[in-house]
């Protein structure tokens, strides 16, 4: 049936309008992220912790217990929590991290004797001509200069977030705001659902229940396999007798929701620490089975056990959106990297079956066969 030419411009218009909607909508959305970003970072936290709890404040609201009650018990329980973990630990981490200052020259020095060492053997192995003077200037003397810039960077880092998000906007308006988000967290669904277009209001439904179902996978099951992964450096560190085996577990285990960047930063500075603490390779193997041990506890074990196959993120879109959100929008688009990447995998799965079954696709182009004359017979 054919529609009427009217009827078929006013479709068309409508379609442009709602593309120039939506191109209007992300603009907007990331000029508000780059202006505001630190001020809106407290407001992002508060939205990850409502969305991390809702599921256990729906339980409590189906056990008739309202949400205002429900939020309310499940944020003092966090804050109790987090309090009495940082009372126990601060003694500790603080005494290590005194240690970590007065010893750092030391560090600085043991490393640039370990890098010259090892110059000098592979020097002596591989001859005079291979190792050029400018590589071992570069390994014993610009050791240092690479420690005080990681140094620099590292307060940078730590004062600029510290200097927007401090300790009070963590501690008071973070949890305020997840309260409210959590006890109005059905009505902001109900009243956002109302805003969907009507002809496509079942795709984007079945869209966005889509990529909750990855996030609730991703988020709940990462924080745990991070915690896990923590406790099991600090402790294996410890017990191997690395004076800082605390701190470097814990930022190990903390930074293993970048696949494998955790590892690989915890085992290449306890290696660097325990040669400084005890010089030789007895301490190094120690070190280094405790992260294959982790590894390999995470990757066939904590893993499959709490992520399983239903992510759906692989590690190199994780990797590349935690460091592309960094860049973009600091402290703000890591915490938007993983929502974002799940939004963009769903969308882009969803076109990708749309395009298969599509006659762009499907239908093979309708080719003219030359027609071939008889020749004449003899």
């Amino acid at each position: 049936m054919n529609i009427p030419r009217p009827q078929a411009d006013t479709a068309r218009k409508t379609q442009w309008q709602r593309l120039g909607l939506v191109l209007g909508l992300l603009l907007v959305v990331w000029l508000f992220f780059k202006l505001f970003s630190a001020a809106f970072t407290p407001f992002v936290v508060a939205a990850g912790v409502a969305y991390f709890l809702d599921p256990a404040v729906s339980r409590l609201s189906a056990h008739r217990v309202p949400r205002s009650i429900g939020a309310a018990i499940l944020l003092i329980a966090v804050l109790l929590f987090v309090a009495l973990f940082i009372l126990l630990l601060y003694p500790i981490i603080s005494a290590q991290a005194t240690i970590l200052i007065t010893n750092l020259p030391n560090y600085i020095k043991t490393a640039q004797a370990d890098f010259g060492h090892i110059i000098y053997v592979l020097q002596a192995r591989l001859g005079p001509g291979v190792m050029s003077q400018k590589l071992k200037d570069l390994a014993t003397n610009q050791a240092g200069a690479i420690v005080s810039f990681a140094e620099t960077a590292a307060g940078n880092i730590v004062g600029s977030g510290f200097a927007v998000v401090n300790i009070l906007t963590l501690l008071v308006i973070t949890p305020i705001v997840a309260f409210y988000f959590l006890r109005d967290w059905p009505g902001i669904i109900r009243h956002v659902d109302t805003w969907l277009p009507r002809p496509y209001e079942a795709v984007i439904r079945a869209q966005a229940l889509e990529v909750n179902r990855i996030l609730a996978a991703w988020i709940r099951g990462q924080a745990i396999c991070c915690l896990i992964l923590a406790v099991i450096y600090a402790a294996g560190l410890t017990i191997v007798g690395l004076d800082l085996g605390l701190i470097v577990g814990l930022t190990a285990g903390f930074l293993s929701f970048i696949p494998y960047v955790g590892t690989i930063i915890g085992a290449g500075s306890a290696v660097l620490l325990v040669l400084s603490q005890e010089p030789g390779w007895h301490g190094v193997f120690a070190v280094l089975a405790v992260f294959a041990l982790g590894q390999a506890l995470n990757d066939y074990v904590i893993q499959p056990r709490f992520l399983g196959d239903r992510v759906g993120l692989p590690a190199v879109w994780v990797i590349f959106s935690l460091f592309a959100g960094a860049a973009a929008f600091g402290f703000l688009g890591i915490m938007l990297a993983v929502p974002v990447t799940a939004t963009l995998g769903v969308l882009a799965r969803f076109w990708l079956k749309r395009y298969l079954l599509s006659p762009l696709y499907l239908d093979t182009p309708h080719l003219e066969t030359p027609h071939l004359e008889t020749p004449p017979g003899p």
